[in-house]
């Protein structure tokens, strides 16, 4: 990929930039927490979006994507946005470090990527993250803090891509370092490391290539749910909830909402479990609350759908360590912690099966918790 955008940079602009990388990522636990002030598990992964970026001396960007294979050319004001959905997250990140005091100038780049597009990756984050990170060593001298470069991210999606987007995907991004998870506190954005050095498992991809259509807008209900129940127990959110508080009200409201919160809570805890356990090396405890995420996820939060919750039995009979749906939901992937002498069976056992309940085979990615945004 290296070689690639930097023939075709010197056939589009001549001469030669410099190479950026940022990564997709995974979240290995912590799911629907981010809304409800708990705790979020994620990594970079071994899967990027690169560019060749170079000043140009004009006050014009100029764009190649590779893999969509378009040119785009826009200013740096704000009535310059571009009409192509891929350039404006560039055009969103150039604006949001202006409106934050930053300099961005015009230059020239070419990028391409082998972030999976459509498994809950975070492609776009990645996009976000490798140009604001090239543009503050670029044109502002690296003053501006990492954590605020997955603010600009956040803000991009938010003003200039129309998704009402969490932290997590671009601090992921910015933030990962190779061989360690990072536990993020979405209510004060206080974050630690954590070690991920899996000398005898790998994390496997299952992508299910499956994304249900819903008629109603399952994420805002569920997440109104949480809020009602923070309501009734007098707290600004579930952070604070325990089992026994909400036992206390089980019958103040309805069993959709009880079952909504005990996930939540339950969630909130084992996020902490899994840190306690990276740290002590004990994966077989990581693993068996991946399945207690996905149980949780599939019958109390109800976000799961059949195909995930059968490739997660196939997990199971394999005698995967760990495995759950990874995401928002209702399609995607799930996220497996496999032995490696268990790995190729399993993949095996899994692409046939699911070809031959539901007609098509999931797409297998293996992932290495990696570095996240930086200059190569």
């Amino acid at each position: 990929m290296e070689k690639e955008i930097k023939k075709v940079f010197e056939e589009k602009f001549g001469g030669e930039g410099t190479l950026y990388a940022s990564a997709g990522r995974i979240n290995l636990i912590g799911e629907h927490t981010d809304y409800n002030e708990g705790y979020v598990f994620p990594g970079a992964i071994d899967k990027v979006i690169m560019a060749d970026i170079r000043p140009n001396g004009t006050d014009k960007v100029r764009v190649f994507s590779i893999d969509i294979n378009e040119y785009v050319e826009f200013g740096l004001n704000e009535e310059d946005a571009p009409s192509e959905s891929w350039a404006r997250y560039i055009f969103g990140v150039c604006r949001e470090i202006i409106k934050r005091g930053g300099v961005v100038k015009g230059f020239d780049a070419v990028f391409a990527g082998n972030v999976p597009l459509g498994a809950g990756l975070s492609s776009s984050a990645a996009l976000e993250s490798c140009f604001a990170f090239a543009l503050n060593d670029l044109f502002n001298d690296n003053k501006i803090e990492k954590f605020e470069l997955a603010l600009i991210g956040q803000s991009t999606e938010h003003n200039y891509c129309g998704v009402n987007c969490g932290i997590m995907d671009q601090f992921a991004s910015v933030m990962g370092q190779k061989g360690k998870l990072m536990r993020l506190d979405c209510r004060d954005l206080q974050y630690e490391y954590f070690p991920f050095n899996p000398e005898d498992y790998e994390l496997v991809l299952v992508d299910s290539r499956v994304k249900h259509e819903l008629k109603d807008s399952p994420y805002n209900k569920r997440r109104e749910s949480c809020e009602r129940v923070a309501k009734e127990l007098g707290l600004p959110s579930l952070r604070e909830a325990t089992f026994e508080m909400l036992d206390g009200i089980k019958d103040k409201i309805s069993e959709e909402d009880y079952k909504r919160a005990r996930f939540v809570i339950g969630e909130k805890q084992r996020v902490l479990d899994v840190c306690d356990a990276l740290v002590k090396g004990d994966y077989e405890t990581v693993g068996e609350k991946m399945y207690e995420t996905h149980n949780g996820l599939s019958k109390d939060y109800e976000v799961s759908c059949v195909e995930l919750d059968f490739l997660n039995d196939v997990a199971k009979e394999c005698g995967v360590t760990g495995s759950r749906i990874m995401g928002g939901g209702f399609g995607g992937c799930t996220i497996n912690l496999v032995k490696k002498d268990l790995r190729d069976q399993f993949v095996e056992k899994a692409i046939k099966a699911f070809n031959e309940k539901y007609g098509h085979e999931p797409k297998i990615y293996d992932v290495i918790i990696s570095d996240g945004a930086r200059k190569l």
